[in-house]
């Protein structure tokens, strides 16, 4: 038994440290404007299919970037919503000269709908830059400055943030930080910049800035044409053709909410779970194994000795402290990317809702013939269903 409970501390000790490294090297974005030289012609896409509560802050906030250079091209993807009526007034208005609108094609056999959409604004973007944003975001005026200046510097041909995760229903709060609270306590970030192994990869797909050359030299998002999480694939592809990869803070310059609803959030996330990993299905089970071992079973042990009156260190004491650190750890992270605290202190309750959106996942795949997003249904595990 202690053992075990030393394990499961050495474990959560591990991940805080890894958290700490993390919270140093995730650098914001740099401040000042770049000097002397013409600044890169940036084509800021959007992809957009049923988008009408969002779509507008969205573009809005980009024509009103403080960058010279730079043009808005949209892909209204099959929307049956106003997406497209909202649009259309967009560009009518004294701030749509910047502003263009395309008609998505028919989706192909083998293709998933953001990166076919992608593809298609990729290649009718005229920009130096490419950045890829989603129609859920906001933006101030300096992000694209800041960004550019930032994948400048680094010399890099990538380039991904990490927005402020904006949430408002329970479920929201309750699921949606561990976003960040996985990312993280398990990858270290400096990895991304400085290794070249694919492995090393994070990158949020509400915010990408390719050079152009780079994207091209990956074949643009036919790369990632049958990954459901693209984003993190795109890190993939680049670091695999030899470039280089890097991340940001964004929380200060573009802001997200990804989701409005505790069912969109279950089924948001219930199509992205095993396909981060790859469908990879010993891999899904030892992320539910360790979920369970390290932020569930400690209260079941500290609870169980608490009523028998147990306060050994195996029983009670070490289980209290295992639950601490993860505490300490939502919490580190709830303060750097202004997520709500109070839903922090139940990271219990967050992590078992994700073994049922594991399970999900891995059901929906394997037994039910994909997973559905917008409308429409993917499965590209390779499995006979």
């Amino acid at each position: 038994m202690l053992l075990y409970q030393l394990s499961v501390l050495g474990a959560l000790l591990l991940f805080l440290g890894i958290l700490l490294w993390n919270l140093f090297e995730l650098a914001p974005l740099p401040r000042r404007r770049s000097k002397g030289g013409r600044e890169p012609m940036v084509s800021i896409l959007v992809p957009a299919r049923n988008e009408e509560r969002s779509i507008e802050a969205c573009i809005l906030s980009l024509l009103a970037q403080e960058y010279e250079r730079f043009e808005v091209i949209v892909l209204d993807d099959g929307s049956t919503d106003r997406t497209g009526d909202i649009l259309r007034s967009l560009a009518r208005s004294r701030h749509g000269g910047r502003l263009r609108i395309l008609g998505g094609k028919p989706l192909p056999e083998g293709w998933h709908g953001k990166a076919w959409a992608c593809q298609q604004l990729g290649e009718a973007a005229g920009g130096d830059m490419l950045l890829f944003t989603d129609a859920d975001t906001r933006h101030a005026p300096d992000s694209v400055s800041r960004a550019v200046l930032a994948l400048q510097e680094e010399g890099a041909g990538m380039l991904s943030l990490t927005p402020r995760q904006e949430t408002v229903t329970f479920g929201e709060k309750l699921v949606v930080p561990l976003v960040y609270f996985i990312l993280l306590c398990y990858l270290p970030l400096r990895f991304v910049r400085t290794r070249p192994e694919p492995p090393f990869c994070f990158a949020n797909g509400q915010f990408i800035l390719f050079t152009r050359e780079s994207y091209e030299r990956i074949g643009g998002h036919a790369a990632v044409r049958s990954d459901i999480v693209e984003d993190v694939w795109l890190c993939k592809a680049v670091k695999r053709r030899g470039g280089r990869v890097v991340s940001r803070d964004g929380t200060g310059t573009v802001s997200c909410r990804m989701y409005r609803s505790f069912s969109e959030v279950w089924e948001g996330f219930t199509k992205n779970l095993f396909a981060g990993l790859g469908y990879n299905s010993i891999g899904l089970f030892v992320l539910m194994l360790m979920t369970a071992l390290v932020y569930i079973v400690p209260y079941g042990f500290a609870l169980g000795a608490f009523f028998h009156g147990d306060f050994s260190p195996a029983g009670f004491w070490l289980p209290l402290v295992q639950i601490g650190i993860a505490l300490f750890c939502r919490v580190l992270i709830a303060l750097r990317f202004r997520q709500p605290l109070p839903e922090a202190l139940l990271h219990v309750l967050s992590q078992i809702v994700v073994l049922f959106l594991a399970a999900r996942s891995f059901s929906l795949v394997v037994f039910g013939g994909g997973v559905r997003w917008k409308g429409r249904r993917y499965d590209f595990s390779g499995r006979s269903l």
